[in-house]
């Protein structure tokens, strides 16, 4: 693992999550930004001290220095968004399967150059949108798949949360900063940080492709350099019509994502904060509530559950299942950027148009024309 180190949330997030079925151990590490709060933090968590390293540089340098089958399978990195790239990139040219944090880099030209990186080593790449983990999105999508609300009309999807609503940055809280900071976070902020979760959620549950989109940012608390609420509006391609909303500054608000999705024939509702529980409504009919464990999902909610009904499971669990399906197409020697799609597990060109959404979000927010043209093109 690279990143994640003493005072970082996700690092922990990621750690339990890659052990809970114990797919993956974490066996050596560079967990912070300097040699002695990296070395502290691995002597923490019960890294080996020939594999608790200074940097990533030495991480790397020495992984490669152990024979091949002693060396580390994959690296996670959990660092903030600005260094993403250049660890991404050398360690996906050296060999090394790699699992990123969201949003992948700064840059579509970077993302290019990752993608076309991953295709020439041929290792497998995952991006940690985590929410596409949860048993009841993977029916949602499943459902849709099925035509059981008929063709999608209309998407909402919001994101909500309220922990930047003052400027709290300004008190040196460590998340606060660099997600505020635009030469670390990006030139996005909760557009970034939050919205493009809600974009992948979408693309992933639907299966949808952006046409078009009309942006508003905005920067409510005074001083911050970033944006910390968004609102858009969405078409699609084939006619779907959607609005998106990612908002830091939501009073009251904790991490309150809620997908609808409505089709001729019904509609879909699911929340991140009520997660074991997808609402189904069929027109002229009632409101059913599927519920996680149960035998009447479908095979892939099945399949990401541990726990028999009633007993709650939810993030760590989500998470895990990225890291899951990830392992199990590493174990069966899968290559390829269509790996990804056939394990399910969001990969390299997820976080791709991940970051050409952002780009183009923040060039509609600048323009004075209505739509701006969304459609996202693989990297060749």
């Amino acid at each position: 693992m690279v990143g994640g180190g003493q005072g970082a949330f996700i690092g922990a997030v990621h750690r339990t999550a890659a052990a809970l079925d114990g797919v993956f151990l974490i066996t050596a590490g560079a967990l912070s930004s300097t040699p002695e709060r990296s070395r502290a933090s691995g002597t923490a968590v019960g890294l080996p001290d020939d594999r608790n390293y200074p940097d990533w540089r030495a991480m790397l340098d020495g992984e490669l220095r152990l024979p091949r089958d002693s060396r580390i399978d994959a690296v996670a990195i959990v660092t903030p968004n600005d260094t993403h790239f250049e660890i991404a990139r050398a360690f996906t040219q050296a060999g090394f399967h790699v699992l990123c944090d969201k949003p992948l880099v700064h840059t579509s030209a970077q993302a290019a150059e990752l993608v076309r990186s991953v295709r020439s080593a041929g290792t497998l790449f995952a991006v940690s949108y985590n929410y596409s983990g949860y048993p009841l999105v993977k029916q949602a999508r499943e459902l849709i798949a099925a035509g059981a609300i008929g063709r999608v009309r209309r998407v909402s999807v919001e994101y909500h949360q309220g922990w930047l609503a003052a400027n709290l940055e300004q008190s040196g809280q460590k998340q606060a900063a660099w997600r505020t900071d635009p030469a670390r976070s990006g030139a996005a902020g909760a557009l970034g940080d939050i919205g493009s979760h809600a974009e992948q959620l979408v693309a992933y549950v639907t299966g949808l492709e952006l046409e078009s989109i009309c942006v508003d940012l905005s920067t409510f608390v005074p001083g911050r350099r970033v944006d910390d609420d968004a609102g858009m509006l969405l078409r699609f391609v084939g006619g779907a019509r959607g609005a998106l909303t990612a908002s830091q500054v939501c009073v009251g608000c904790e991490n309150d994502l809620r997908l609808r999705v409505w089709g001729e024939t019904g509609g879909l509702d699911w929340r991140q904060e009520q997660p074991n529980e997808l609402h189904l409504a069929t027109l002229g009919e009632p409101e059913r509530v599927l519920r996680r464990g149960n035998d009447y999902l479908g095979p892939a909610a099945r399949s990401a559950t541990r726990l028999p009904p009633g007993h709650p499971e939810a993030f760590f669990e989500a998470f895990a299942n990225v890291y899951r399906a990830f392992g199990a197409a590493i174990r069966v020697g899968a290559t390829g950027l269509e790996a990804a799609a056939q394990h399910d597990f969001p990969g390299i060109l997820d976080g791709a148009r991940g970051v050409h959404f952002i780009e183009t979000a923040l060039a509609s927010a600048r323009s004075d024309v209505r739509w701006t043209d969304a459609r996202f093109r693989p990297p060749a």
